[in-house]
This record gives structure tokens, sequence and C-alpha cells, in this order.
């Protein structure tokens, strides 16, 4: 673990790092955790609300005018409204095969939470009518144009639908996405069950956002409530995870895998010879997640040592918050290098239990009841072991529990469209293992490299 005075950022590693001769894979799990204290984060820390801007994007298209869709959107649209904090710079966009500004309407790219343009904005979602299609692609685009000519650190948006993308090539939402990444994060919802799982994924995990589904459109408000509040927590905006590994060193897979899975492994930039930037996104006081890396080193023989890798935070301003380092040792000693570290082995199994769901969910959409059923057996398996208890419960509504620690099920023949897909939006959040123990070590693994060597 690596911290100066008052550090925004501890980082820890947990790791096995002994390999026999001849192996070339070192696997670890860093743990970071932001301190508690918003004053630790200094001047890359967001000061008050002018420094935010935050983007409802609620779908009008209309779909939205069944089972009263769109009144709960233009509610909760208007109750984000209402929970933001005074003077943050705000706009509203409602969408359908094409994006629309309903405010402001004065020529502004944002408003601020002023009781007055609060107001406005309310009469304005209010206003909304349910007509069209969806184009998720252009409601995207409009928000990057919106967030392109704000100056504030932290930038925000919330997207709501109750569609595909049924208006657009595919090609021109992944597009509107690419264009989208790094200039702001954006949480997805989808009301309702007409919606595609993979297609607010995507665009959630490229904008570093949540995505969830809001079946009863009743709890749209709550929700949104929950957004902005979470969103407007988190003091250190922009940060970035920066790994450096070896010449000849190759990085097979980075994944945030607590508080849930992120395959992160494809999105870094170069920003040194041997470096790489991965964005985290904002971050709250308090708030901790687990990275898991795979690299693969050039082989080393016995009694050979190297640095495998170094993790470091990298805040907004440029700083260098805080460092992990990761290593091989290469031994003889058979009761060392087979020892598997107990941080890397839940999380990879984890990672597998996302996996088995939506392979699961997949092959029962498409008919393969039979891989589904050994799918979902598999993830109820990986579920019991790892005291997973949320997703067990998701999963007994779509299987028959026979016995879950052999992962024997039955596919429940009338199970709800909208279990399916709860399980399926949250297959990917995780159960987290706890901290070092009191002894100093890792919990079934071996001692931590320091900063320094």
């Amino acid at each position: 673990m690596s911290t100066g005075p008052a550090s925004p950022f501890t980082a820890e590693t947990y790791q096995n790092e002994y390999l026999a001769a001849g192996a070339d894979t070192v696997d670890a799990v860093v743990t970071v955790e932001a301190a508690g204290d918003e004053q630790a984060a200094g001047a890359a820390a967001v000061r008050g609300g002018a420094d935010r801007a935050e983007v409802i994007i609620f779908d009008t298209s209309g779909s939205m005018g069944t089972a009263r869709k769109l009144e709960a959107a233009k509610e909760a649209a208007a109750a984000a409204v209402d929970s933001l904090d005074d003077g943050v710079s705000f706009a509203v966009i409602a969408g359908d095969h094409q994006a629309r500004l309903v405010w402001p309407v004065d020529g502004r790219s944002f408003a601020t939470a002023t009781p007055a343009d609060r107001e406005g904005a309310k009469a304005a979602i209010a206003a909304a009518q349910a007509a069209g299609g969806t184009a998720i692609g252009t409601w995207l685009d409009l928000a990057r144009t919106l967030f392109a000519s704000t100056t504030a650190s932290a930038r925000h948006a919330i997207l709501l639908t109750d569609g595909r993308n049924e208006h657009q090539q595919p090609h021109e939402l992944a597009a509107a996405v690419q264009a989208c990444r790094g200039l702001f994060q954006c949480d997805c919802r989808g009301v309702g069950v007409d919606w595609e799982v993979e297609e607010l994924r995507g665009i959630a995990t490229a904008l570093l956002g949540t995505v969830d589904i809001v079946a009863d459109p009743e709890d749209l408000a709550a929700d949104f409530r929950a957004m902005i509040s979470s969103s407007q927590a988190r003091a250190l905006p922009d940060v970035r995870l920066r790994l450096w590994t070896p010449q000849g060193a190759v990085l097979e897979s980075l994944r945030q895998v607590a508080p849930e899975v992120l395959d992160l492994t494809g999105a870094g930039t170069p920003s040194g010879p041997l470096t790489q930037d991965f964005l985290l996104g904002g971050w709250a006081p308090g708030e901790a997640r687990d990275y898991h890396l795979r690299i693969k080193v050039r082989p080393g023989e016995v009694g050979d040592e190297m640095l495998a890798g170094r993790v470091s935070l990298v805040l907004a301003d440029g700083t260098v918050a805080t460092q992990a380092l990761v290593r091989a040792v290469w031994t003889d000693d058979v009761a060392k290098s087979t020892r598997i570290d107990q941080h890397v082995a839940h999380y990879t199994g984890q990672v597998e239990l996302a996996e088995a769901i939506q392979e699961g969910l997949h092959a029962a959409k498409a008919g393969d009841h039979a891989t589904a059923t050994v799918k979902l057996g598999r993830a109820v398996q990986l579920a019991a072991a790892s005291g997973h208890d949320e997703t067990m419960k998701l999963l007994s509504k779509v299987v028959e529990i026979q016995d879950a620690e052999r992962g024997t099920v039955r596919l429940r023949p009338r199970a709800e469209r909208s279990a399916e897909m709860t399980l399926d939006t949250r297959s990917t959040r995780t159960v987290r293992l706890g901290r070092r123990s009191g002894d100093g070590a890792p919990e079934g693994g071996s001692p931590t490299p320091r900063e320094g060597t």
C-alpha cells in the first residue's frame, strides 16, 4: 500500500506472487478505496454545484404512452430536477426518433438549478407527449454537444427508455456511444420489459455508468432521485487507473470486479512507452472498488524476481494519488507456486457467475433449454458458494433450485420476463471480499509488495 499525507486514495495488492519455473501468468487483485474525508481530495475535488453538470434524458416515443410509462417518466424527471443541488448546471432532453432539448429553451446549453429554472424545467417536462420512434444515438449526440460546451469537471447523465434502438442502425448507436466516452458518465434505466438489456448495458459500460430495470413505472421517481444523489456524492471526477507493465509484458485482462464486473481490458489509451490509462469515472468519499489484473510476462527461472505491474490512481489534475505493485517471484517450492490467493479465486468465480447467468439467459431466449439449464445451474452453484444471497433470490425466480451445492436446477416454464431481465441486469453485481486480516497478511494469499522496491 502506498499513500502520502492526506492522500485521497489507498491501494492494496492481493496476490500469490510465486510462480513455478517457466510460468508466465501473474494474477492480482488491487483494492482501491477513496478517503472518507473530502478534504483529502485537494485541488482535484469538485467545488460546489457550479462545477457539476447533469443531463436528464427520457424517452417520449409512442410506446411510452402505454401503461402510464410516460407519466411516471415525467414525474421521475421532475423529481431529478428537484434533487439537484443549488447551482448545478442541468439540461433536459426528450427523445424519440430524434432528440429535443426541452429545457432550457432560451438558447443556453444548460440551465442553473435555481427556483425559476427548476419550475420552468418541470413545466416543460409536464408538456411532453408520446409520439415517434426510438433513436438513442441521437439522444446521446445531443447530450455530447451539451457537455462539450461546459467547463464543469463532474458531468453525468441519466438515460431512460422503454424500447429498443429501432430507428437507427447498430453502427450509428455504437458511433454515438464511442464519441461520448470520457466526456460524461451515464446511468441507464429500462422501464417495462420491451427494451434490450445488452443494448443499454453496452451504453452504460462504455460510459462508466450503471444499468438496471425499473419494471414498475411507479418506482421511477425514487430511482431517479437515487441516481442524482449518487452522482452528486462523487467528489473526485475523472479518476484514471494508470498501469505500467515491463517491456515484453502483455495485459491479458483488466476488470473491475467489485462492486460489479466491468471489463476494462480494451479501454486503455497509451500514456507513456509502457503505460496505459483506463478511465474510472468519479468517486465518492469512502467508496471502494476492486480490480483484477492478469499480466503475461516473460517466463523466469528459479530465483528470478521482477515487478510485473504498477497500478497508479491518477486524479483529474494529473496528481498520482497512490500506487500498488504487482510482483512475480519464480520458485521451485510447489506449495508456494500452487497456492491461489483468496481474492483472486473469489473474483474469478464472480466473473464466471456473471457470464454463466448471461449465457444461460441467452440460451433460454434462443430456445436451447439444455444449455440454459446447465449454465444457470452453474450460476446457482457459484452464487451459493460465494454467499451471493441477492443473486440466489433472483435466480430462484427463473429456475427451480433442487440442489444448490451441485447446481441442479429446472427452468421455470412460466418465468416472468421482468424476472429474467432483472437477473440479467444485476448479474454483474458482486459480493466484495474483506480487506487484509489483522496480522497484515492477505486472506489466503501472500505478503503484499510495497512501493519503492
